[in-house]
């Protein structure tokens, strides 16, 4: 009897372990940061050696995570929110920050590369990444590409997960901003009725 006792105790104690991988895998990977939700506030330094703090940016901000510098699908995305940074601060009066765990001696070399005129932050240990819940892609092997789009108080209104189709990002920011944009006032006077 006190056998089965001690079976059934160990069983029920460890039950956890015989939980599917999936279950597990699911809380691990699971998007902390919602839509509706304040992101959280940090301090990183960019690759000229300035800290940005996402609470000293008063307009809207484009915060993209991406998992390592000079690589190429991180390029191509790069090159993408490059090629539409001028668009994005002249139209939506919003800023873009890309952030992966490289050093900033790596982003400086990075953003020389492709001529970036945005801040890539270092967020070497990932605590950052952490803190936005960015999950981990190819089966927990590599950092994950997420987008997030946040109001001028830091308020997520847009969150977008794609690590293949690093391009994509950029449209998907935009249309968030764009949604975010307030409707042109009319001009003159208009009658209630």
């Amino acid at each position: 009897m006190k056998t089965s006792a001690l079976i059934a105790a160990i069983a029920c104690s460890s039950a956890s372990a015989f939980a599917p991988a999936s279950t597990v895998s699911r809380q691990q990977t699971a998007l902390n940061l919602k839509v509706g939700e304040t992101a959280p506030d940090f301090a990183l330094v960019d690759q000229n050696g300035k800290t940005f703090k996402r609470s000293a940016a008063k307009k809207p901000l484009v915060v993209y995570f991406y998992p390592a510098d000079s690589t190429p699908g991180c390029t191509v995305q790069a090159k993408a929110f490059q090629s539409e940074i001028q668009s994005i601060r002249k139209e939506f009066k919003a800023d873009v920050v890309g952030i992966s765990g490289q050093g900033a001696e790596s982003k400086q070399k990075f953003a020389q590369e492709l001529g970036l005129d945005f801040s890539i932050l270092a967020d070497e240990g990932d605590a950052v990444r952490n803190q936005f819940g960015v999950p981990k892609a190819a089966f927990g092997f590599l950092p994950g590409r997420v987008t997030y789009v946040l109001d001028k108080d830091g308020v997520c209104t847009s969150v977008y997960d794609n690590l293949a189709d690093a391009a994509s990002h950029i449209e998907k920011a935009k249309e968030a901003l764009a949604e975010m944009k307030p409707a042109p006032k009319k001009a003159g006077f208009t009658l209630p009725f």
